[in-house]
């Protein structure tokens, strides 16, 4: 896809995968408006923060109505990036936090892209990136909940792209490793560090999955730092 003057949507705004990525999107010329719960505060004439938290369906659709009459009724990119984890044992994670994850990473994924896909079919075009991660390639101890969402985010991509291909819509799945993010900061085994993938890195790799040509997809990315240190 030619990016220049293509519309985007961008959850999980405001820090992290999904500052990064807007910021790389309108370097390419791309009119983003940026989903999060807080302001990114970043100064651009292209980009449009949208306040929502995509676990509340009502939000989504406030939001999606807004960005529609921002950007004329079109959107060709949406970048399902907002998520969060909580890391315990599966009998001490309380109810709260599992349907947390559940509400943000699975259900805010499907409030967002039911209600792009009717417009991305009738422009012939369009592109949804999910957000996953290595947790949704294999189990980590003390991450049951947040897994058992990100492996959900796979399949929930692999089915779709199914769905939609005949109408030029592509589907794609990044699922980065480790990344320097304050996603740590929840956790009591590691410690963001240099080592790790950067958000810069995984954007750019959305970048390059976004500008390949109309007849062929790339269904799946798995992104690994090389040499990650965890402390």
């Amino acid at each position: 896809m030619d990016l220049t003057n293509k519309t985007a949507i961008v959850t999980g705004a405001s820090k992290g995968i999904g500052k990064a990525v807007v910021l790389a999107l309108l370097e390419k010329g791309v009119k983003v408006a940026g989903w999060s719960r807080s302001n990114p505060n970043i100064q651009h004439l292209a980009f449009h923060f949208v306040q929502a938290d995509v676990s509340k369906q009502q939000q989504v659709e406030s939001a999606f109505e807004k960005t529609m009459q921002l950007f004329g009724g079109q959107v060709h990119i949406l970048v399902n990036n907002a998520g969060l984890g909580v890391f315990s044992k599966l009998e001490e994670t309380s109810i709260e936090n599992w349907h947390l994850m559940f509400d943000t990473n699975v259900h805010g994924i499907f409030y967002c892209t039911r209600k792009a896909i009717p417009v991305m079919r009738q422009q012939k075009l369009g592109h949804i990136i999910n957000i996953s991660s290595i947790a949704g390639l294999t189990g980590i101890e003390e991450a049951t909940g947040y897994c058992a969402t990100k492996f959900a985010v796979r399949g929930i991509s692999q089915s779709l792209f199914k769905e939609v291909r005949k109408d030029n819509i592509k589907v794609t799945c990044i699922c980065p490793g480790s990344v320097h993010t304050e996603f740590f900061n929840e956790s009591s085994h590691v410690t963001a560090n240099d080592t790790m993938l950067h958000p810069k890195d995984v954007a750019d790799s959305i970048l390059h999955v976004l500008e390949t040509p109309d007849n062929f997809l790339t269904v799946e990315v798995e992104l690994r730092p090389m040499n990650v240190r965890y402390s």
